[in-house]
């Protein structure tokens, strides 16, 4: 079973940046995406970002204040928050479809989830 790490979440104050980076525990025949979503409290779950191939899509809210991007590897990524905001404050979970082994079907895979908290 891949497993996906995150790291870099926190407390930061209103206009702050914050740096999460997620790993997954083994290389896989094929990523075909991998991104970000978060969930606030009493909220769904909601995408943030995410990255295929070279090409990025991000959520309304976050656009033009977060740069998702490969972290050299094809299994690990990284999301830049700039201009944080108290509606920023959320668990934000990694996630890959990933082809495992060749022959394997596309799965989902999700980390733990980290905790952002935006103060004002």
């Amino acid at each position: 079973q891949v497993q996906l790490v995150e790291s870099g979440g926190g407390l930061v104050q209103a206009g702050g940046s914050l740096r999460l980076s997620c790993k997954a525990s083994e290389m896989v025949f094929e990523t075909k995406v991998m991104g970000w979503y978060r969930q606030a409290p009493g909220k769904q779950r909601e995408l943030v970002a995410a990255i295929t191939q070279g090409v990025t899509r991000y959520a309304d809210a976050v656009r033009g204040r977060c740069t998702i991007s490969r972290d050299g590897a094809e299994n690990a990524i990284s999301l830049q928050m700039n201009t944080l905001q108290p509606d920023d404050t959320a668990v934000y979970y990694c996630y890959a479809n990933a082809v495992r082994k060749l022959l394997d079907r596309p799965t989902m895979y999700w980390g733990q989830g980290t905790q952002v908290t935006v103060s004002s």
